[in-house]
């Protein structure tokens, strides 16, 4: 049997420092060990996210982060404008409605992003807009808003409140949280951080402490003013999940020791190359060509190919484990992961195993071009 090689928007593959630490053992979440366990999560999660701000951990999924920023720091008052780039953008939306604040979506059309530019427009016809909140990597259409820091300024020159889900990017990409002046900034473990599945991150700005204290909190499980409280000492307010945390200790650690320029090179790399070789087989990109991913590529496939038999066939035969489309764009498209650990080795094998699918399903007869198209941007 093949080990299969996960390529996927997430869970990504594990290294094996990652593994063993969590077969540590449990200890107490409210003693001294934790404590100092906590503390240096914190820390690395701070370096990741490029901020002085404090960062609250979830035992949660992304989309538990997207809740805990929705039920704190948006009000019922409050009209948020959120860019409509796929399903993640439309769940936020969706999110948002139901805490009853009024919602203004965006549309911004399939393969396109937000800009500064967009934003302005945005808000001239939305001037009582309060919060604009925004999915920096759409996980379904693999488009992002690299723009950010613009972005961010425009929302500040506007007094905008501004939320940003990049839990698909962040720690495999540059998403400088300060620097992009973003209030409350969220994140997942099971991505380009290559943690297990389970935890989610969010790091508050002061500005958006202080809003918190003027929101009735919309959720017990996930109330910012005791996430704050225990935090003071270095703890969580409920049960977390303790081998989760040891294994991003060890992930956090791997990040650090690479540095995050290398962290954000590699993935750079890795995607051109499966951008490259891709294009080389015959695929086609959701995102236009100012907007596309470096962590998740979304591609049609060569016509007369149908996505769900490639990506099954990906993974019976050759051990590939990619995605398929989301929404709109189900059964249309396939998506590949460039996330975590990413690396030369894991690139080559899913070109390779891409090419030699395609040549045996007869639509592609040029074996090697893909590859050598990947490795020019590799080497």
């Amino acid at each position: 049997m093949v080990e299969k090689l996960l390529m996927l928007p997430g869970p990504t593959h594990l290294p094996n420092r990652v593994l063993r630490a969590m077969s540590r053992p449990v200890i107490s979440h409210r003693g001294e060990e934790f404590h100092h366990l906590y503390e240096s999560v914190e820390e690395g999660l701070r370096y990741v996210f490029q901020t002085r701000n404090n960062v609250f951990i979830l035992t949660a999924s992304g989309t538990g982060g997207v809740e805990f920023a929705v039920n704190n720091f948006i009000g019922r008052r409050d009209k948020v404008i959120v860019p409509i780039t796929g399903v993640f953008a439309s769940r936020m939306a969706t999110a948002i409605s139901r805490r009853g604040a009024s919602v203004i979506k965006v549309d911004l059309g399939l393969g396109d992003h937000l800009t500064p530019e967009k934003l302005e427009e945005i808000l001239r016809k939305h001037k009582d807009a309060s919060v604009l909140s925004l999915v920096f990597n759409e996980t379904s259409t693999g488009v992002s808003a690299w723009r950010i820091v613009e972005i961010g300024r425009v929302a500040k020159e506007h007094g905008l409140l501004f939320i940003v889900d990049s839990i698909s990017a962040l720690g495999g990409v540059d998403i400088p949280t300060d620097k992009a002046m973003i209030d409350v900034h969220i994140a997942g473990s099971q991505k380009c951080i290559a943690a297990p599945p389970g935890l989610s991150f969010v790091a508050v700005s002061s500005y958006a402490e202080e809003k918190a204290g003027e929101v009735e909190p919309g959720s017990f499980y996930f109330d910012f003013s005791s996430y704050k409280r225990f935090a003071s000492k270095s703890e969580t307010p409920f049960t977390p999940a303790v081998p989760l945390l040891y294994a991003l200790e060890e992930s956090l650690k791997m990040i650090r020791e690479e540095g995050l320029e290398n962290v954000f090179k590699r993935h750079s790399r890795a995607a051109e190359a499966l951008y490259a070789a891709l294009s080389t087989l015959g695929f086609s990109f959701v995102a236009k060509p100012e907007f596309r991913s470096k962590t998740v590529i979304a591609a049609y496939p060569p016509r007369g190919v149908d996505a769900y038999r490639l990506k099954a066939e990906l993974e019976s035969k050759y051990g590939v484990v990619i995605a398929g489309g989301m929404g709109e764009l189900k059964g249309k498209i396939i998506r590949i992961g460039v996330m975590g650990r990413v690396s030369t080795a894991a690139v080559t094998r899913t070109v390779s195993s891409l090419e030699s699918l395609l040549y045996s399903l007869g639509v592609y007869e040029k074996i090697g071009d893909a590859l050598r198209a990947a490795l020019e941007h590799l080497h």
